[in-house]
């Protein structure tokens, strides 16, 4: 498993509402895995970017960005290419940080400015095969996109597929370009969902020596698999797991 080593600047203004012409620049660029200038990313941002707004845009990508593609923390490489943007599309799945990295390159290919954020989150619903593997239920870097809309930052996550939160009983994450789409504490029973435990803030591309480099310390089983989960399947293990009893 190798990563390029090198620095991926951190965005400083991601909470707050100023954006210098340096920023708004990186914000609509190419990146190594937010590769908004690949030509898949391209159509599909054509294909989907629809309104007459920015913020109608946005939302139009997150909500196919979302739905679009499943969710899936089975099939994780922790790779350059295995993170683009391009990679999920020519996939049809992906898992939080990807997705994050394919909604931020299709609003910049719309010519929205979007950077790539994470936060360490204790996700207290997933898979029995998770806990066990990773040793805990503490998720770090958690990705989701951050979008500029009105002159401001607007957090949006889109993970989790409708059919996935249909399936785990989970709150939906919608997002109007307004508020911020971030995880609900709670799921549609009143069970704990996630907790945020950690931001780190939002970078212009993803930061991957650093997501690897804290995935060694917190998960060494899965980093010493390389992170395959073999001869499993994460859409049977939630059916197996929310089935009726």
């Amino acid at each position: 498993m190798t990563a390029r080593r090198g620095a991926v600047r951190r965005s400083p203004t991601t909470e707050g509402n100023a954006m210098t012409p340096s920023e708004r620049a990186a914000a609509l660029s190419p990146a190594q895995i937010v590769d908004c200038g690949h030509p898949a990313v391209i159509a599909y941002a054509h294909a989907h970017a629809r309104g007459a707004t920015d913020r109608e845009r946005a939302v139009a990508l997150y909500y196919a960005v979302r739905d679009g593609f499943r969710y899936d923390p089975y099939r994780i490489e922790m790779t350059v290419h295995g993170l683009r943007a391009s990679t999920v599309l020519a996939n049809g799945y992906g898992w939080c940080v990807p997705k994050a990295a394919l909604l931020a390159a299709a609003c910049r290919a719309a010519g929205i400015p979007a950077r790539v954020g994470y936060a360490d989150v204790r996700n207290h619903l997933s898979t029995e095969r998770m806990r066990r593997d990773m040793g805990t239920d503490l998720f770090v870097w958690h990705g989701y996109t951050a979008i500029w809309l009105d002159d401001a930052w607007r957090k949006a996550t889109p993970a989790f597929n409708i059919e996935l939160c249909d399936r785990f009983g989970l709150l939906p994450l919608e997002f109007d370009g307004v508020g911020d789409s971030i995880y609900h504490p709670f799921d549609r029973a009143g069970r704990r969902h996630m907790e945020y435990v950690r931001q780190h803030g939002a970078f212009d591309d993803v930061p991957l020596q650093r997501i690897l480099d804290d995935f060694a310390a917190f998960y060494p089983k899965v980093y010493m698999d390389s992170f395959a989960v073999r001869d499993a399947d994460f859409e049977a293990d939630v059916a197996r797991e929310t089935a009726p009893r």
